[in-house]
Order: structure tokens, then sequence, then C-alpha cells
């Protein structure tokens, strides 16, 4: 099976374009004021009117409240909504029944233990996702570039669709596939040209590298 490709992150029409040509399912628009990558509603908007039937248009929220995400789901009219904070499940479980929108739950991960609370997540998350846990004094959860052992997950089975997501680039993404299993990768830092600047040639070699874990395995990690 094709390995599912979400490129996060998407502040410019020429990045959606260029993610739409390469092949990617899901496409990100991050809506963490802190983030490089940050887009206002309004910018927001016209970017989903272009990623619109190209895309799943996935809305990345942390610990945001109702009225914020209430804006979002309004104007964007997100596919799915990224939690990339610290919500709870009982949290999860009122945004996904509050707004009718498919949820994505992520997850920060640096060692085995820290994937048990997946479990909980799976009974109200649509799908999860496993990120690296970010430095401890990182202003925002994700986009660090940083990567955790992609081995612990190798095994693993889980009762939701679920993505990998931190540190993975072009170079990396076919070994990170091969270690642990994943069906579905998630990338924002390691497919730009500067801290929030998709660059398409290199969103086209990490959607191809995917796929390509032949030719690409022997890439270092």
């Amino acid at each position: 099976m094709p390995v599912t490709v979400k490129i996060c992150g998407l502040t410019s029409a020429d990045a959606v374009d260029a993610t739409v040509r390469a092949g990617a399912l899901y496409g990100g628009l991050v809506f963490h004021a802190r983030s490089p990558r940050f887009v206002p509603l309004e910018q927001a908007r016209g970017l989903a009117d272009r990623m619109r039937g190209g895309l799943k248009i996935v809305a990345l929220i942390a610990d945001m409240d109702d009225a914020g995400i209430e804006a979002i789901v309004k104007s964007v009219r997100p596919d799915f909504l990224q939690l990339h904070g610290s919500e709870t499940l009982q949290r999860t479980a009122e945004i996904r029944s509050r707004f009718g929108v498919a949820v994505i739950k992520a997850l920060p991960v640096a060692e085995a233990s820290d994937l048990d609370v997946a479990a909980g997540y799976e009974k109200f998350a649509d799908m999860l996702m496993f990120d690296a846990k970010p430095p401890k004094d990182a202003d925002r959860a994700g986009g660090h570039g940083a990567a955790f052992d992609w081995k612990l997950l190798a095994g693993r089975s889980f009762t939701r669709p679920w993505f990998l997501a931190g540190g993975l680039n072009p170079g990396n993404v076919a070994r990170a596939v091969e270690l642990s299993g994943a069906a579905q990768v998630d990338v924002s830092s390691g497919v730009e040209s500067a801290p929030g600047v998709k660059d398409a040639d290199r969103i086209a070699a990490f959607t191809a590298a995917a796929n390509s874990p032949v030719s690409s395995s022997k890439q270092s990690a």
C-alpha cells in the first residue's frame, strides 16, 4: 500500500500547488500564533479554498478555546482538526462532538511508555499522530525538526490510523517508514528552505522517498 503523506504548515498558494502536484493527500494549516507557519484566518480561508478538492484540509490547533475553533471551522471548513496541544481525553471528545469535524490527536513521544496513552485517545480521536517530544524550553508542541526512535513503533498495533511525525525529511523518511511501519507520514520543517517557507522540490522529493523504501532506505537517518 502507498504511504500517505501530509505536508503541514502551508503558507502560500505555491506551497499548496506543490503539495498537490507531489501527490500528498493532506495539507495542514497552522493556527498556533507562535509558529513561523501561522496563518491568519483570512489567509487560511484563501489557502483552504485552493486546497479543497485536491487535498484533505487539516487545521492544526493547540489548546484552543471553543470560540477560536468555531471561527476556524466556519471560515476554513477543514476536513480534520489536528489537536497538537495538551488536550485531555475529555477535551478531545468534546471538540469532536461539538464541532462535528474529524480529529487527529498528536501525542508526544520520547520513550516507549509515552505510547501507552494512545489507547485512551483511540476512543475519541479519528486518527493519531506520534510526534517527537519538544525541547523543554519550546514555546510550541511541534515543528522543531526533532525525531524520536522510530523503532518504538515497530510491531505496535492501534485501532486508529496513525501518522509518524517529527524530524522527517526527504533523506530519512524511507528509513523511518521501514523502521516504524508507518502507513502515514507528516512533515513540516523538513521540506522548507527557511522557517515557514516550503520548497517545491523538497516536497516532491519527500513524497517520492516515502513511497520508495527499496531505493531510499539506505539513506542516512
